[in-house]
C-alpha cells in the first residue's frame, strides 16, 4: 500500500509498506480521509522519532475483520481513536483518561496518512465508533479535534452565557468558536494575526473579531459591559498570545491553555496579580477519552457543530507534503483534508 512517509514538514514522501496483517481482536480500515492537525507539524514534537507516518483525524471503512470481532463487519463506515485508555488506572479512576500511560502508548498502524490502517485490539474494544448515514468520511476527520475541544470547555467549566475569548482562529479555535456557541456561550471575541482567518472565525459564530495586535483587552472592555472574558481559551502557544490572554480574563474567569508551547517556554507569572486577589484559575487539557468521542460524533450527526464548511483542500496522497505546508502557513486554510485512496 501507499503511504505519505514524514521526516519533516518539508518532506513528506509517497513510499509502499505491506498491507497490516489483521491478528484476532483487531480491525483493517481502510482510510477514505484523514485530516492533518496542527500537532502533526510540530516538528520538536517528533524528530526524534521520524521517520514516520502520521494521521489521527480519520474516516474510513472496516476492510478486515480479525477473529472475535462481533461488533463491526466488513463495509461498516467508522471512525477511530488512536489513543485509548486503560479504563482501570489510578488517573482513569479519578476521570483523567488522558493522563493514563496507556492512552499515551496505544496508538495505529501505520497513521491515518496510509491507504490502511491496523485498528489495535484495545482501540477495538473502546475506540471505534460507526457513523451514521448523515455524517460523511470528512466530516468523521472533525470527531478525534472536536473530542478534544469538548474535553477543554468541560475542564474551563464554560457554562451558558458566559463570555468568550478565543486567542488564535485557526482550525481549534474555530471549533472551540462553534462549540461554545452551541452550549450556550454568551459573547464570543475571537482574534487572529490574518484577516482570512478572522472572517472564517466571524462565520463560525464569534460575535466579534478583532486582529491580535490590537488592544484586545480594552476591545474587550468596550463590548463587554466593561468587563473581561470569562473563559479565555488560548489556541497558539505563542509567549505575545499567552501574555496578552493573562491580561484578558475577568476576575473569577479561567484561562484555559489549549495549544503547547515552544520547548523550553517559560511563563513569567504575577501570583498576586493574577490569582490571589482576582481568583483567577489557569488549566489546560490534552487529547479526548472515548466519551468525549461519542459526544463529538453525536454533536456533528445532529449539526449543532457545524463542520463539513471548514474544509478548504482536499488532496490525494500523492500531495500530502502540499497539505503540510499549507498547513505550517497558517494563511487561507483551515481544515486540510488527504484522501488516502483517491
Amino acid at each position: 500500500m501507499r503511504v505519505a512517509m514524514y521526516y519533516s514538514n518539508r518532506d513528506v514522501r509517497t513510499e509502499e509498506m505491506p498491507v497490516p496483517d489483521v491478528k484476532c481482536g483487531e480491525l483493517l480500515v481502510r482510510v477514505e480521509a484523514a485530516g492533518i492537525c496542527g500537532s502533526d507539524v510540530m516538528e520538536w514534537y517528533r524528530k526524534d522519532r521520524v521517520p514516520l507516518v502520521l494521521g489521527h483525524e480519520i474516516g474510513g471503512t472496516v476492510a478486515s475483520v480479525g477473529e472475535g470481532v462481533e461488533r463491526y463487519k466488513v463495509g461498516d463506515r467508522v471512525t477511530a481513536a488512536h489513543h485509548v485508555p486503560c479504563n482501570t488506572c489510578h488517573y482513569c479512576l479519578n476521570g483523567q483518561h488522558t493522563s493514563c500511560d496507556t492512552l499515551r502508548h496505544t496508538n495505529f498502524d501505520p497513521g491515518g496518512f496510509a491507504q490502511y490502517l491496523r485498528v489495535p485490539v484495545i482501540n477495538v474494544d473502546r475506540g471505534v465508533f460507526k457513523l451514521p448515514g448523515e455524517v460523511s468520511f470528512e466530516d468523521a476527520t472533525f470527531v478525534e479535534p472536536l473530542a478534544c475541544v469538548l474535553r477543554g470547555q468541560r475542564r474551563a467549566g464554560l457554562k451558558p452565557g458566559n463570555s468568550v475569548l478565543v486567542i488564535g482562529s485557526g482550525i481549534t479555535g474555530l471549533l472551540h468558536i462553534r462549540l461554545a456557541r452551541a452550549l450556550g456561550a454568551g459573547r464570543i471575541v475571537a482574534t487572529d494575526v490574518t484577516g482570512y482567518r478572522l472572517d472564517m472565525a466571524r462565520r463560525s459564530g464569534a460575535d466579534m473579531a478583532i486582529h491580535a495586535s490590537d488592544d484586545v483587552p480594552g476591545r474587550l472592555r468596550e463590548a463587554n459591559g466593561g468587563r473581561l472574558a470569562d473563559i479565555v481559551i488560548a489556541c497558539t502557544g505563542a509567549a505575545s498570545a499567552l501574555e496578552q490572554a493573562l491580561h484578558s480574563v475577568e476576575r473569577g474567569g479561567t484561562l484555559l491553555v489549549f495549544a503547547p508551547t515552544d520547548p523550553g517556554y517559560r511563563m513569567p507569572l504575577s501570583i498576586n496579580d493574577f490569582f490571589w486577589r482576582n481568583d483567577v484559575t489557569i488549566t489546560t487539557s490534552y487529547a479526548g477519552s472515548p466519551a468525549d468521542y461519542a459526544t463529538a460524533l453525536e454533536l456533528i450527526r445532529s449539526g449543532a457543530v457545524r463542520v463539513r464548511d471548514m474544509v478548504t483542500h482536499r488532496l490525494p496522497l500523492a500531495k500530502a507534503g502540499e497539505g503540510f505546508k499549507l498547513v505550517v502557513s497558517g494563511q487561507e486554510s483551515v481544515k486540510v483534508i488527504v484522501l488516502p485512496n483517491m
